[in-house]
């Protein structure tokens, strides 16, 4: 099984100790990459498609690296509708 594959497994599990940089990877996975952070942008975070022309965006957690529940489950909603999952 490969990492991008556990991933997935472990995003559907919605656990409490998944990183941001876990997720990263993960969004990697499906053809997402971060958009250059802007000056007042704060703790947000842009992840683009180009393909699907699809942004995800959250705020990156501090000073924590675990993401909340309802980041997981926003982020699932929207790769079923992009039938990535």
């Amino acid at each position: 099984m490969s990492r991008h594959e556990k991933l997935i497994e472990k995003l559907l599990r919605l656990p409490k100790n998944f990183t941001y940089d876990e997720m990263v990877a993960l969004l990697r996975g499906f053809g997402y990459m971060e958009e250059e952070r802007r000056r007042s942008s704060g703790s947000a975070v842009i992840f683009y498609n180009e393909e699907l022309n699809d942004k995800i965006m959250f705020h990156k957690p501090h000073p924590q690296k675990e993401l909340k529940r309802y980041i997981l489950e926003m982020i699932i909603e929207k790769l079923k509708i992009n039938e990535m999952l």
